[in-house]
């Protein structure tokens, strides 16, 4: 009898360490459903959201270390070259977190008050987290549509989640089927870009790219349109923003929270990633495309929301705005357009939670009471919430001494600097049309003539602990930017496709 020849199998090399920010976060998401499924439903101690809390903080602590060691000694390739562990993929990394920690401070009052106590918010949250970690992590097309899926199906959960409010099933119904849509249009261009260059992996593309000149590269244009039309759906971007006013206006606020902090930076990680370093080579290609679309973007955020007299319809609209501005950086595609970038995404990640913190509590039970009269006179009933969202509209609206200044500066320079002049003036008017849509809530709010008298506003402590960190946040880097500034960065410096290489032309300092 002959012994058969055992064959080792050549499998990839896996740094754990590297991976440690995903596992944890997965991990801490399997921990609370088991232990979910086996206690009561509705437990005296709300030992979900602290779980939760943990873990973020803990998957945050972990990428401080990462942060040193890349910082140090450059880019880790791990699980065969498909995620790379840089500067951009532990800088929106703690971006993502920190939008997680704040909308899950946010979510065990809203829980308690609308009677939907359990464990799934907080499941599907850090799931959908852990698929955004991917996603900036990604070195792979593939492992990028990976982490898009991860990310994207639990939140079609998450918005769906408050059972007995029929406009937040029809919001989970429409984000489901344009979500699986926008999969298929960038599944569909992953194939196109693959048939081009005969690889889904980011570095074998750039390299493929940067030593030979196809003949023929329509192919290879119509996978960017297609992968540029997959990512922006999810970063809210123009013309593919249709759902984003009506998913944002049924989903739970804290839910909304979520997805317009953490799912907005996972998918600007996603199109930074893919365009500006990957196909860098071919960026007079697609940067006329992505600073078409964001003068779109940045004009239907802006004029549209003039007309709306729903708060949380106008905040959607002003992330629409915000997307717009975001893309000025990255149509850029200069160090200085992805420092912006990242910029805006960390400061803009504490002033949109807070500010779908302050609607969460006015929005009382049944998660209703979003019409601009139901502001009026918000300054009389509850002066430090309505000084609060005040904070954050001059910051959205770009008033000085705010980080949202400094943000809009950020990107505004780096059109400036790529000579996209035209660009940054519709940036500038886009910014007036939106400083008069939230003009109108802080004139409701302060409005002499209401009165004082009012439904009771109780603000649980979660929700003050994160109204008043992002308020802290807003406020302090804008005062003192020069630590987000730096960590963007080095975040760039130490970001490559290549180890020890750089795409990014370099720029003067602004």
């Amino acid at each position: 009898m002959m012994l058969a020849q055992v064959q080792r199998l050549d499998t990839p090399a896996i740094e754990w360490a590297a991976l440690l920010p995903i596992l944890i976060v997965l991990g801490g998401a399997i921990s609370v459903m088991v232990i979910g499924s086996l206690t009561p439903r509705r437990p005296k101690v709300n030992w979900h959201s602290a779980a939760t809390l943990v873990t973020a903080s803990a998957a945050i602590v972990s990428f401080v270390f990462l942060w040193f060691r890349v910082r140090d000694d450059g880019p880790i390739s791990v699980v065969a070259d498909a995620v790379r562990v840089d500067g951009l993929s532990v800088f929106l990394g703690i971006t993502i977190l920190c939008g997680v920690v704040l909308s899950t401070l946010l979510t065990p009052g809203y829980l308690r008050r609308e009677r939907l106590e359990g464990p799934d918010p907080y499941v599907l949250l850090l799931l959908s987290a852990a698929g955004g970690l991917i996603m900036a992590s990604a070195n792979d097309l593939l492992v990028l549509f990976l982490g898009l899926e991860i990310l994207s199906i639990a939140v079609y959960v998450l918005a769906g989640i408050h059972v007995r409010r029929a406009r937040s099933g029809e919001a989970a119904l429409k984000y489901f089927v344009l979500g699986a849509f926008s999969s298929a249009f960038f599944l569909y261009g992953i194939a196109l870009v693959y048939g081009a260059t005969g690889s889904t992996n980011l570095s074998d593309i750039s390299a493929f790219l940067s030593a030979n000149a196809l003949s023929n590269d329509l192919l290879l244009l119509a996978g960017l349109a297609l992968l540029l039309v997959g990512l922006g759906f999810k970063v809210a971007a123009a013309p593919f923003h249709s759902w984003t006013p009506d998913v944002y206006d049924g989903s739970p606020s804290p839910v909304v929270a979520y997805m317009a902090s953490a799912v907005k930076t996972a998918g600007f990680a996603g199109i930074i990633r893919v365009f500006v370093y990957t196909f860098s080579s071919y960026q007079t290609d697609w940067q006329p495309l992505v600073a078409v679309i964001a003068v779109a973007t940045l004009l239907v955020g802006a004029v549209l929301a003039v007309s709306q007299t729903n708060v949380k319809r106008m905040l959607a609209y002003s992330s629409i705005g915000h997307a717009g501005f975001i893309l000025l950086g990255i149509q850029a595609a200069s160090e200085l357009g992805t420092r912006a970038a990242l910029f805006y995404l960390a400061t803009y990640t504490f002033t949109v939670a807070g500010s779908f913190g302050i609607v969460t509590v006015v929005g009382r039970t049944g998660d209703n009471a979003h019409q601009l009269e139901d502001y009026r006179g918000l300054a009389k009933r509850s002066p430090l919430l309505a000084f609060a969202f005040l904070v954050f509209l001059l910051a959205q609206a770009g008033v000085p001494f705010t980080t949202g200044f400094l943000a809009k500066f950020g990107v505004i320079g780096a059109a400036v600097d790529s000579r996209s002049f035209w660009l940054a003036l519709v940036a500038m008017l886009s910014s007036v049309i939106s400083a008069y849509v939230y003009l109108r809530i802080v004139l409701a709010m302060y409005d002499s003539e209401s009165e004082a008298a009012g439904p009771a506003l109780p603000v649980p402590l979660g929700a003050r602990v994160a109204i008043v960190a992002a308020v802290v946040a807003t406020l302090g880097f804008g005062l003192w930017p020069q630590p987000i500034n730096q960590a963007a960065k080095t975040a760039v410096s130490v970001t490559s496709v290549e180890p020890g290489s750089s795409p990014l032309p370099a720029t003067l300092e602004p």
